[in-house]
């Protein structure tokens, strides 16, 4: 009598075993349990460093765990973005950059090592860096178009600097519209750039208003205009490049926040809670603001979208300057 049952109820002991060996299975440790660290793709001290370590300041503290900016300057921000690129995706390496390395190095360089879409997960949108012209305070000039006379009366004399994609395309697209030949001398990241002009060695530059304000306002650097169409509520009395002279002229560097492809969804979507949280609260748009970085966000969807539209963006900017790939 019992030889029949005992098949039935091996079966059962073992399904409950199952059943019992599933429920107590060890879940996922709660995001984060250790350090974050953020790389930057420029070298300390220049603007995306600059709102990279305020929002590592305020992410830390919102998620309760340490957020570590490491700057990994390089190959127009290339170095940075295949170190994130291949790095594990579980939340703990998080990438904020800008157009240079996910919109512009495409069109730009000959070689990449990374695919800016198919190689990370978007996070959020932090906001826009806008650039404007400086130029040594010690040149002849007080406007764009003063600017202009003067190299157009010492061709092949001036030279400008570049620390990033943007100050490259802006300095091509100046130079092409406003037919005056200057030498372009590339920098590896933006304040050595500014050091040199500071030092009368370099002309002039495209450069973000968080990197530069501060030497602005000291008279170190003579600024003449912004390099948005309109003027920027950051400096509202310098007149934009197209009110000066430069018919078209628009050009701005965007900045957000990634992590590697395949990032749990859980994770992106905690990080994009936070990070909207700091760009949008009213003391931290302050913060912001007063070092020349205009602050808002969006959803990791967003993102994505933005970063496939703006590679058509570049592109046709770059190609428009006629500047070729290295």
């Amino acid at each position: 009598m019992t030889t029949s049952s005992t098949p039935l109820d091996r079966r059962t002991v073992l399904a409950g075993l199952a059943a019992l060996g599933a429920g107590t299975a060890p879940a996922r440790a709660a995001y984060p349990e250790r350090p974050i660290s953020m790389i930057v793709p420029f070298a300390a001290g220049s603007g995306t460093d600059t709102v990279a370590r305020i929002v590592a300041e305020q992410l830390g503290q919102r998620l309760g765990q340490g957020v570590v900016v490491e700057n990994r300057a390089g190959a127009n921000g290339s170095v940075a973005a295949t170190f994130v690129a291949r790095s594990a995706p579980d939340g703990y390496t998080l990438f904020m950059t800008t157009n240079t390395s996910h919109s512009a190095n495409p069109s730009l360089l000959k070689t990449m090592t990374y695919d800016p879409v198919a190689d990370f997960a978007p996070i959020a949108r932090m906001g826009n860096l806008p650039f404007m012209l400086v130029i040594d305070p010690k040149l002849p000039a007080n406007s764009v178009a003063e600017l202009v006379a003067h190299a157009k009366a010492n061709p092949g004399k001036l030279t400008y600097a570049s620390g990033n994609s943007t100050g490259i395309v802006a300095g091509a697209t100046f130079l092409k519209r406003a037919g005056i030949d200057v030498l372009h001398v590339p920098f590896r990241s933006t304040p050595p750039a500014i050091t040199d002009i500071i030092g009368g060695r370099i002309s002039m530059m495209f450069v973000d208003i968080t990197a530069a304000l501060t030497q602005v306002q000291a008279g170190a650097l003579k600024a003449l205009a912004v390099t948005t169409m309109e003027r920027s509520k950051l400096l509202p009395t310098l007149p934009s490049m197209q009110e000066a002279g430069i018919a078209g002229f628009d050009i701005t560097s965007w900045n957000g926040v990634f992590a590697p492809a395949k990032t749990p969804t859980d994770v992106v979507q905690r990080l994009n809670k936070e990070l909207q949280a700091i760009a949008t609260e009213p003391a931290n748009q302050k913060r912001f603001a007063d070092i020349g970085f205009d602050a808002f966000s969006g959803t990791p969807e967003e993102l994505g979208q933005f970063v496939k539209d703006q590679l058509v963006n570049w592109a046709k900017m770059i190609a428009d300057a006629g500047i070729e790939r290295q």
